[in-house]
């Protein structure tokens, strides 16, 4: 049975192997760029644990209450900027273009923060003797993350260029500041509605599908201009 509560946590994360498989990614041979965005997203974590630990340490999102602490939250978010800088190394360091570059990006930082922050406790915990929705909740967020850091990407890639249009420029600005900072707003919003896990993670799912529509829209408009 625990063996059966593993798998169908696994079987969650398919999401992940689909969009490899489908996006043809596979196609282009990209498993190593994919490996080695992995590889930069464990640097970037690793410099933000540092500065954490060393300016930030006793700053927690919330209080010995349980209570929101919004100024903790906005200096732990503005280390994330750091992901940022993460994903344009990503995208200077991959070669080629259109939207293939965008999701190699995207999902080879989604899948080593899977593998690194969910991985040891769905191995341990979805083994366990008892059953838990936790686990099921925590794969399904991954999925929400991996469309997250696909628009993350994007948002990027499309701030650093220059034929994009100067009216959308501050709407991506826009877009990356939202994304940057989700933590202060949606999170505090999240705890003053005090609703349950299962709505959270669906308000969750309907901010990253709004960000993703909005920067596929983007994408798309200037993927027809350049013809790519």
């Amino acid at each position: 049975m625990t063996l059966y509560h593993f798998g169908n946590c696994v079987a969650l994360l398919m999401p992940y192997y689909f969009t490899y498989k489908y996006s043809g990614l596979s196609e282009y041979g990209a498993f190593w760029k994919c490996i080695q965005a992995g590889g930069i997203y464990i640097f970037t974590q690793l410099c933000k644990m540092l500065v954490l630990a060393t300016f930030f340490y006793s700053d927690t999102s919330s209080t010995g209450n349980g209570e929101f602490n919004f100024f903790a939250e906005i200096f732990r978010c503005s280390v994330d900027i750091a992901d940022l800088l993460g994903f344009a190394l990503i995208l200077s360091r991959i070669p080629g273009k259109g939207h293939s570059k965008l999701i190699t990006a995207g999902l080879g930082w989604a899948t080593a923060e899977v593998i690194l922050s969910r991985g040891i406790m769905l191995w341990v915990g979805a083994r366990g003797t008892e059953f838990s929705w936790i686990y099921i909740l925590k794969c399904l967020e991954s999925n929400v993350m991996l469309v997250q850091h696909i628009s993350t990407a994007t948002l990027i890639w499309l701030f650093t260029r220059h034929d994009l249009n100067k009216a959308l420029k501050p709407l991506v600005s826009v877009l990356l500041a939202v994304t940057v900072f989700k933590g202060v707003w949606l999170e505090g919003l999240l705890h003053i509605l005090t609703i349950g896990p299962w709505l959270t993670i669906a308000v969750k799912a309907l901010v990253a599908a709004v960000i993703g529509f909005c920067t596929l829209h983007i994408y798309s408009g200037l993927a027809q201009q350049i013809g790519i």
